[in-house]
C-alpha cells in the first residue's frame, strides 16, 4: 500500500487492529463509543418526530401509494449517501467528518462554510426541540411554566454531554431502543388489525383503492412529499461525526451504514403502510398532526383503535424521549464540529480545549449558549425565532451534497494515484452512481423549496427559505476571497488512511 504523509491539521485517525476503548486519544478526545452505540446512533438519527407525529400528512397529500413511493425513493438515496460517508469515515475517522472531508478533498473554503453552516443549524434546531419538549411536558402538567422545563432539558443534555462520550453513547442507545420498540409494537398491532386478528372485520387494503387512491395529486404531489421525506431523514449523517470517537470505526461505521437502508424500509415504509391501510387519506386527522398534537398522531389513532389504554400518554412519552434524543445528538454533533473546525484553523483555537475525559467543553458551552439565546428569542420575539427556524431548514441538504461531492473527488483521487479498492477498509458500491444520485436529488429538493413563494411573489418568505444557502455562499466565497483558496487537484489530495496519534 502506498503511504503518504498525513495532513498535520487532521489529528484523529485510527489503527485498524487497535480496539483500546478509553485509553486511546483522538486529538484530545477519547475513543469511547462502542459498536452498539454507533449502530443505535445511526438508527436513532433516522427516527424522529417526523415519523411519529407528521407522517400522516404525507399520505393525505399524495395518497398511500404516493407516500410509500416518496419514502422508499428517499430511503434509497439515503442508503447511497451513507455508503459514501462510510467510505470516507473508515478511511479517515474524524469528529469533523464531512466538513473536514470537504476541506481536504474539495476546497478548504468548502469545509469552512460547511462546518459553520452545519453548526448553526444544530444550534437553532436544539432551541426548537427544547421548546417542543416543554410543550410535551405541559400535556401532563398544563399549569407549569414551559420555560422551566426547557431549561431543565437544556441542563440535562449539557450534563450528559459533559460526563463522557460513552455516557452520551449509552444515553442514545437506550433512547433509540425505546423508539425502536414502539415502532415494532405499532407495526405488529397494525398488521394484525389489517389482517383482522385484532380488529373485526379485517381492514384489508381497501384504503389503497378508496376514491383517488393509491396515488393522489399525481407526480407534483409525490414530489412535494419527497421534500417532506428529506427533512424526516436529516440527522442520519451524524454517524460520520461519531467515527472520530468510535473505539473501532473500521468495524462500527460500516456495520451501522449497512443496516441503515433495511431499517429505513422496516421502520418508515412499513409504518406508513400501516397508517395508510388503517386511516383513509381523506381523514382530517392526518392533516392535524404537529410536533405537539399527540392526540392527532397517526400512532396514537391506531393504538386507540386497537384498544390500547392511555395511548395518547404513551405516545407523548415516546415523542418526548425522541425530542430529548434530538437535543442530545445535536449538542454532541455541533460541539464536535466546532472542535474539529478549531483543529483545522477554521475557528478560534480555544474551542479545541477538552476536559480530562475528552469533552470539548468550550465548544459545547458555546453551543449551549447559542441554543439558550435562540430559545430566549422565542419568548421575547417569536417572529424572529420562527424566521430562524425557517432559515436553517436547508442546511441538512447542503451537508449531504458536501458528503457526496467529497466522496466523488476522494474516489477519483484514490484511483488516479494508483490505489486499488481492496486497500480501502470499506468501499461504496456502484460508484459513481451513489454520490451523483445524492447530488441530483438534493439539488431538486433545494430548488423545489421556494417554488410556492416564487409564484406568490413572497420575497420575504423566499429569502427566509434560502437563507442557509445564502449564508453558505457568503461563508464560502468570503473565505476564498480572504485566503485565496483553490480547488485541490486530484493528484495533490492525500487519500492515505489516517493513523492513530501516539
Amino acid at each position: 500500500m502506498k503511504l503518504r504523509k498525513t495532513d498535520d491539521g487532521i489529528r484523529a485517525g485510527y489503527t485498524g487492529g487497535d480496539r483500546n476503548l478509553e485509553s486511546r486519544k483522538s486529538g484530545g478526545m477519547l475513543r469511547g463509543l462502542k459498536i452498539r452505540h454507533v449502530s443505535m446512533i445511526a438508527l436513532g438519527g433516522c427516527i424522529g418526530t417526523g415519523l411519529f407525529m407528521t407522517s400522516g400528512s404525507t399520505i393525505s397529500t399524495a395518497g398511500p401509494g404516493g407516500g410509500l413511493v416518496a419514502y422508499t425513493a428517499m430511503g434509497l438515496m439515503i442508503y447511497f449517501l451513507m455508503t459514501s460517508l462510510g467510505e470516507l469515515a473508515t478511511n479517515m475517522p474524524v469528529s469533523g467528518s464531512f466538513a473536514t472531508y470537504s476541506a481536504k478533498y474539495v476546497d478548504p473554503a468548502l469545509g469552512f462554510a460547511m462546518g459553520w453552516d452545519y453548526w448553526l443549524n444544530w444550534a437553532i434546531a436544539g432551541a426548537v426541540d427544547i421548546s417542543t419538549a416543554a410543550l410535551l411536558v405541559q400535556y401532563w402538567l398544563p399549569q407549569t411554566p414551559g420555560w422551566v422545563w426547557s431549561l431543565l432539558v437544556l441542563l440535562l443534555v449539557f450534563t450528559i454531554n459533559t460526563l463522557s462520550v460513552s455516557t452520551f453513547g449509552e444515553t442514545e442507545f437506550w433512547l433509540s431502543i425505546l423508539k425502536v420498540f414502539t415502532i415494532i409494537v405499532f407495526i405488529v398491532i397494525g398488521l394484525a388489525m389489517i389482517a383482522g386478528i385484532m380488529f373485526h372485520p379485517a381492514v384489508g387494503l381497501t384504503n389503497f383503492t378508496y376514491r383517488d387512491a393509491p396515488f393522489v395529486g399525481g407526480l407534483p404531489a409525490i414530489m412535494s412529499v419527497f421534500l417532506i421525506a428529506g427533512y424526516s431523514f436529516q440527522g442520519t449523517e451524524v454517524v460520520g461525526v461519531t467515527s472520530g470517537e468510535s473505539n473501532d470505526p473500521g468495524t462500527a461505521v460500516p456495520k451501522a451504514i449497512n443496516q441503515v437502508f433495511w431499517r429505513i424500509l422496516l421502520f418508515y415504509v412499513l409504518s406508513i403502510f400501516v397508517i395508510a391501510a388503517l386511516i383513509p387519506y381523506t381523514s382530517p386527522n392526518l392533516l392535524n398532526g404537529s410536533d405537539t398534537n399527540v392526540a392527532m398522531s397517526p400512532f396514537t389513532i391506531v393504538f386507540e383503535r386497537a384498544g390500547l389504554a392511555g395511548a395518547a400518554s404513551i405516545m407523548n412519552a415516546v415523542v418526548l424521549t425522541s425530542i430529548l434524543s434530538a437535543v442530545n445528538t445535536g449538542a454532541y454533533a455541533s460541539s464536535r464540529m466546532l472542535y474539529s473546525m478549531a483543529d483545522q484553523g477554521f475557528a478560534p483555537g480555544i474551542l479545541r480545549k477538552t476536559t480530562k475525559k475528552g469533552i470539548p467543553i468550550v465548544a459545547l458551552g458555546l453551543t449551549m449558549c447559542v441554543e439558550l439565546a435562540a430559545f430566549a428569542s422565542s419568548i421575547f420575539g417569536p417572529k424572529f425565532y420562527m424566521w430562524l427556524v425557517t432559515a436553517t431548514g436547508l442546511t441538512g441538504f447542503i451537508a449531504w451534497m458536501g458528503i457526496a461531492l467529497s466522496h466523488w473527488r476522494f474516489r477519483r483521487a484514490f484511483r488516479k494515484q494508483g490505489y486499488e479498492l481492496n486497500e480501502l477498509k470499506y468501499h461504496a458500491k456502484i460508484f459513481p452512481f451513489g454520490p451523483l444520485l445524492v447530488l441530483a436529488v438534493c439539488t431538486v429538493v433545494i430548488c423545489g423549496q421556494g417554488i410556492g413563494d416564487f409564484k406568490a411573489g413572497n420575497w420575504a418568505g423566499l429569502f427566509a427559505t434560502y437563507f442557509s444557502v445564502i449564508l453558505f455562499a457568503v461563508l464560502y466565497f468570503g473565505y476564498k476571497w480572504r485566503h485565496h483558496t483553490k480547488i485541490v487537484k486530484l493528484q495533490d489530495i492525500d487519500v492515505s488512511p489516517s493513523r492513530q496519534d501516539g
